[in-house]
């Protein structure tokens, strides 16, 4: 701590470079330090679609599957499902349910979603896919976009426990 005597110039009684060692010294002592290494697993399958950029499908940490946003890319194609939003739907979900399989757990352990759509007004249509999949209705949020990669209509990321 810096004090200052009444009366007095306010001349700190440490220098800053004490201050400085003394927080550094506290900070290393500290078990929260933030070199810590992160015990992280990366979920890698080709029974989804391949990241179209420098990112994992999915990775694993402590007992949390974090996936990537899938699109409704077509696996063993490549291309994006043609058709509306249920069709896309469709698809992005089974590209999710995928990788959990791949990382060792299932749609019933998803705890969090993010949907990210193309069309506010395609709300209704895509909520009507989505719960045939998230029956434990997990933690959502849901929000229009202005784009998607490859122009999808819908792109769901989810956060799941491990089974």
């Amino acid at each position: 701590m810096i004090s200052f005597e009444a009366g007095k110039s306010c001349e700190p009684r440490f220098s800053i470079r004490h201050v400085r060692k003394r927080f550094l010294r506290d900070c290393s002592e500290s078990p929260l330090t933030l070199d810590k290494e992160i015990d992280m697993k990366i979920i890698l399958t080709d029974k989804a679609p391949a990241a179209i950029g420098p990112y994992s499908q999915a990775v694993v940490t402590g007992n949390l599957v974090y996936a990537s946003g899938q699109i409704p890319v077509i696996p063993s194609k490549g291309t994006l499902a043609e058709g509306d939003i249920i069709v896309q739907a469709e698809q992005a979900c089974k590209n999710v349910g995928t990788i959990l399989a791949a990382a060792g757990t299932s749609f019933e352990k998803v705890v969090k979603t993010t949907c990210f759509i193309a069309d506010i007004n395609d709300f209704a249509a895509f909520n009507a896919v989505y719960e045939k999949y998230f029956v434990s209705k997990p933690a959502r949020s849901c929000v229009e976009v202005s784009a998607l990669p490859k122009n999808a209509l819908c792109e769901i990321e989810v956060i799941a426990e491990l089974s």
